[in-house]
């Protein structure tokens, strides 16, 4: 009768802790093959781009209307003449094209994200694909609302400064401006991006959270330096020198800072969870 050595047979049997992974062992390719599919989903993306752009160039004289309704509100409330100027022959037609660029990127964005995912998401195992759709929605969601934020509320503070300083510096009513649409249009694009990337606060706590680099604790014990660091950059990125202004810019990063200690927590209590639970099954 054959003896069946006991080791080998416990070598040959799976693992427990590795059955919920060996159901989906993740994409097999080469790395030519990898490189190949890489190509494919840019070639993709740029394909979405330059249609997104050839939409954003039709779209964009009613884009240029939407985005100098709060200038010229400002203008007519200051009781000036509600006109944008541009300084070069050119002037016009660099905007609609600079314009009708950033709408197509705006446009092609959902087809580019969905790229990226096809390429990452063999690789990937059922819980960690459920973990990056919930970032990437999270994410717009979040850039999406700072944009907004920054349009309908931040803006209008802004612009009503930039366009009366006559009280602060004491300039007579013979100074008025002259504002160029492509000044205009740069003013906007700075104010809209960085709201938009200051209210990505909450997915950055998210990932240092993830890799243990910070505690819902220690975000709450140092509180009181967060926000002095959040006024610092708020008097940085604020274009005016009024202290309103500023607090309008403070008071969403605040917000979100605390927001982000919520889901710290959330995360580490997950992350203590799942590094407890081998120990409790030994």
């Amino acid at each position: 009768m054959p003896v069946i050595r006991r080791d080998l047979v416990a070598d040959s049997a799976p693992n427990a802790q590795d059955t919920g992974r060996t159901e989906e062992p993740g994409g097999t390719m080469t790395f030519f093959e990898h490189l190949t599919e890489l190509r494919k989903r840019i070639i993709y993306s740029l394909y979405a781009i330059a249609i997104g752009t050839f939409i954003g160039v039709y779209l964009s004289k009613y884009f240029i209307a939407w985005i100098n309704k709060p200038m010229l509100k400002a203008l007519a409330d200051a009781h000036l003449d509600p006109k944008l100027i541009y300084t070069h022959p050119a002037g016009a037609l660099n905007l609609v094209l600079t314009i009708g660029v950033y709408l197509g990127i705006v446009l092609a964005s959902p087809i580019v994200l969905y790229q990226i995912w096809l390429f990452v998401a063999p690789a990937l195992y059922k819980h960690e694909r459920g973990a990056i759709t919930g970032f990437m929605f999270s994410t717009v969601v979040l850039f999406l609302g700072g944009i907004a934020f920054g349009y309908f509320v931040t803006l209008p503070y802004l612009l009503h400064f930039l366009v009366n300083p006559g009280p602060l510096f004491g300039l007579g009513r013979d100074v008025v401006p002259m504002t160029s649409v492509n000044e205009y249009f740069d003013l906007i694009l700075l104010v809209l991006l960085g709201m938009g990337l200051m209210f990505e606060l909450p997915v950055l706590i998210f990932f240092l959270s993830l890799f243990g680099i910070v505690t819902p604790q220690f975000l709450w014990r140092n509180a009181r330096y967060a926000i002095a660091i959040i006024s610092v950059v708020a008097a940085i990125v604020t274009p005016t020198p009024d202290a309103t202004t500023m607090l309008v810019f403070m008071a969403p990063m605040i917000g979100l800072y605390f927001l982000g200690i919520a889901v710290s927590a959330v995360v580490t209590r997950r992350r203590e969870r799942r590094i407890a639970a081998p120990a409790e099954a030994r």
